[in-house]
């Protein structure tokens, strides 16, 4: 959990110093995020190949919904991930950690939770840029948040730019009516999002993949219900920079015969100013954008 000095101050405007969130919903957006999974995936890490065009791209692009992180001081990408959709018209395609786990998974579990599989999505293609994973331990995985992350109480830190591609894909799922989101991980991945209330369920053996690698599921609304304060003002920031991307998106904005909901007036739902921006009086006030 975050550590009891943290605040919805400290932690919302600690981010807004140093990164924003963008919905990859242009072929300029998804071009740039494909170039940084290929400088990620093929050249630090290699884990798929290099290729000519310096693009990484798959079969799951096409109907995923993609967001990139950027820093506030330079304006470049330094983070990027995807929520790979079930297409509501082909409700037996396949998603990526579906395959990668055909003999362990238990798909059956993973149905009756959702309701039905236009509710299932997939957090994948995580990145952050190798002069952001600098420390002992990260420069061999494509995204990490780490027990250094969190510091100490006398002198707490958070990891901003972990965070923000995580609570990006909660912000989407949540956008696309998603209600149940696979992911395939470490497992000390678990261990490090339930400190900061995000529980992971197995649901199915562990596989050699990339490392071995346990598919797990989380559930949305439990998520979001659960998320402290200081976590859950960063999450109202980064939905309102994400619903703020869609919307200028327009019909851009559509994905696999998903659409982002919808309130009753035609508006996207926006959710409230982020309740962390305090001022010293104890007013409060409108974000100010970074």
């Amino acid at each position: 959990m975050f550590l009891p000095s943290l605040t919805e101050l400290t932690v919302s405007e600690g981010y807004r110093r140093y990164f924003t969130v963008v919905p990859a919903l242009t072929s300029d957006l998804r071009t740039r995020n494909y170039r940084l999974r290929h400088q990620v995936y093929c050249r630090e890490l290699g884990f798929e190949p290099v290729n000519p065009d310096g693009l990484e791209r798959d079969e799951f692009d096409a109907r995923s919904v993609h967001c990139l992180v950027q820093s506030v001081a330079s304006g470049l990408d330094v983070g990027c991930a995807r929520l790979v959709l079930l297409d509501p018209e082909e409700p037996a395609g396949q998603l990526p950690v579906e395959l990668a786990c055909a003999q362990t998974i238990d798909r059956a579990l993973v149905s009756a939770m959702a309701g039905e599989r236009s509710r299932i999505a997939e957090i994948s293609r995580l990145a952050v840029i190798g002069s952001y994973r600098r420390r002992q331990g990260e420069q061999d995985r494509p995204i990490s948040i780490s027990e250094a992350d969190f510091g100490t109480s006398e002198r707490p830190r958070q990891p901003y730019l972990a965070l923000a591609v995580y609570l990006s894909l909660i912000a989407l799922a949540r956008q696309y009516r998603v209600s149940i989101l696979l992911v395939l991980s470490e497992r000390k991945l678990a261990t490090n999002l339930a400190r900061l209330g995000v529980r992971l369920q197995q649901i199915g053996q562990p596989v050699d993949h990339r490392g071995m690698r346990i598919p797990s599921l989380l559930r949305v609304e439990q998520v979001i219900d659960g998320m402290s304060e200081p976590l859950r003002a960063l999450f109202q920031l980064i939905s309102h920079e994400l619903c703020q991307g869609i919307e200028a998106a327009g019909a851009s904005a559509v994905r696999a015969n998903h659409r982002p909901l919808e309130c009753a007036s035609g508006t996207l739902r926006m959710p409230p100013p982020c309740l962390a921006v305090i001022a010293a009086d104890g007013s409060a006030h409108a974000p100010v954008d970074a």
